[in-house]
């Protein structure tokens, strides 16, 4: 055995810094990341590999949903709603922007029967701004 082989025999062939290409599991993004990163993600996300963007919807989903709802259920939602947006927005995107509309009215129209009052969104002052002039 010369000089050369037994370097080759003493690199690892599989190193933790080797990058691999995946693609996210609800919106298609395809990125580069580690294997250890990769696994990670996964782990985190019931074995789906996901981006950052997506993480973080996912991640706002869990606190809208009950606390007994699990990780499963905030990602199984979010990818129901990337698999939307991708059969119709990017294909159309005028008839997108057409139930996006429909979207915002439906809601107003629960909001207006839901018997609640109207929140306003208007800043009160509490003391004015200008000074006050004593004579």
């Amino acid at each position: 055995m010369n000089i050369i082989d037994e370097i080759a025999l003493a690199i690892p062939t599989t190193s933790t810094d080797e990058v691999e290409e995946v693609s996210c599991e609800c919106c298609g993004l395809k990125e580069d990341c580690t294997k250890p990163y990769i696994l990670k993600i996964k782990d985190a996300h019931s074995g789906r590999w996901v981006c950052g963007l997506c993480s973080e919807a996912v991640k706002e989903r869990l606190t809208k949903l009950s606390p007994r709802s699990a990780i499963k259920e905030a990602l199984s939602s979010h990818m129901e709603f990337c698999l939307k947006f991708n059969n119709a927005t990017r294909l159309n995107p005028k008839l997108s922007i057409t139930c996006a509309m429909k979207e915002i009215a439906k809601r107003s129209l629960e909001h207006r029967n839901s018997g609640k009052p109207p929140v306003s969104n208007k800043i009160y002052r509490t003391t004015s701004c200008v000074p006050r002039i004593d004579h």
